[in-house]
């Protein structure tokens, strides 16, 4: 029998672990890879009033695996936790998985955590993940389709009829950059994204993140690309809250090569006119334009209205990910 060496478990010491902390991550994760760019910027941007807290499994100074855990700040409740962790290929089957997810439930468990979720992928590849949290009493709670399609694979000419109506209802569609540029543009852009997101089939209530921190965590994303990203407008319509904006799209770009879209939505009071679909139109032109690429979209399940634009617009579905909640107050 062989004997696998012990390891232990330390918090990350930043940014000194950053670049292998981002390999593992990786290499458990290939087809969301990160980098320890974006590691350290999420250490110096999250919102310091939420709690949060890592751990890492170590052995002779190789980083083996790690997890983190802290406050749900999309959909916050002081009792719910949002949790992720990872462990190299390599790696595996020696409890490092174990003994990362029962230090970072304990952690919580001492704040009186009700409810830890977290999302996985259906491939194959994250089938022993599923299995992980089975095995340990997650359910399934939600469903998000992924969704991509190649710049190269589309004549964006045929589109010409839809943007043209589009500009004749009277909606312009504006880069992202431009309207960064704007006295106002952050403020309407974060009331405009508040006013969207809560009309977004999601399955939990959302939190509105401060102004400042929305800035953080989206305009200033060194992965956002405010040139693909475009801001559906109508001039001379002056909403208190959302000036003249009247929906938006952007574009982002990860490490791993590949464009994703972050959102897409449109007023309520302008939809029906195509304009949420002109939106990507305009985004995948405009990524045409640059050389093309990969553009990969994620939907919920009951978001039927996005779902069926994305399949008109060419999208093919190639992934599920699930969102699994772990109850510890007995619901």
């Amino acid at each position: 029998m062989t004997t696998v060496p012990s390891f232990t478990l330390r918090a990350p010491r930043y940014p000194e672990d950053a670049e292998a902390l981002a390999a593992v991550l990786t290499a458990a994760s290939p087809d969301w890879p990160t980098t320890a760019e974006h590691l350290l910027r999420w250490q110096a941007t999250r919102n310091p009033e939420l709690f949060h807290t890592e751990v890492l499994a170590e052995r002779g100074g190789q980083i083996l695996g790690a997890g983190a855990i802290g406050h749900d700040d999309f959909s916050f409740e002081e009792w719910r936790y949002w949790g992720n962790l990872g462990v190299h290929p390599d790696y595996r089957h020696q409890g490092v998985g174990t003994a990362l997810f029962d230090e970072l439930l304990r952690r919580v468990k001492a704040r009186g955590a009700r409810e830890v979720r977290t999302m996985v992928s259906g491939s194959d590849r994250d089938a022993p993940g599923r299995a992980f949290l089975d095995h340990r009493g997650f359910r399934v709670a939600w469903e998000r389709f992924e969704s991509e399609l190649h710049t190269a694979s589309l004549d964006l000419g045929t589109f010409d009829p839809l943007l043209a109506r589009v500009a004749d209802a009277g909606v312009q569609l504006v880069p992202l950059s431009e309207v960064l540029g704007w006295p106002e543009g952050r403020r309407w852009l974060h009331e405009l994204d508040w006013q969207l997101f809560q009309d977004v089939p999601m399955g939990t209530v959302l939190t509105k993140r401060s102004l400042d921190q929305w800035v953080k965590d989206e305009l200033e994303d060194p992965a956002l690309q405010p040139e693909l990203s475009f801001v559906a407008v109508r001039p001379g319509q002056q909403d208190p809250l959302t000036g003249p904006l009247v929906g938006y799209s952007t574009l982002g770009l990860n490490p791993g090569g590949f464009y994703y879209i972050g959102m897409t939505g449109v007023l309520r009071a302008e939809r029906g006119q195509g304009v949420a679909k002109a939106l990507k139109v305009a985004a995948m032109r405009a990524l045409d334009v640059r050389g093309g690429g990969l553009i990969k979209t994620f939907n919920d399940a009951p978001n039927v209205a996005m779902l069926t634009m994305n399949e008109a617009l060419g999208f093919q579905r190639t992934n599920t990910r699930y969102r699994y909640e772990l109850h510890l107050d007995g619901a």
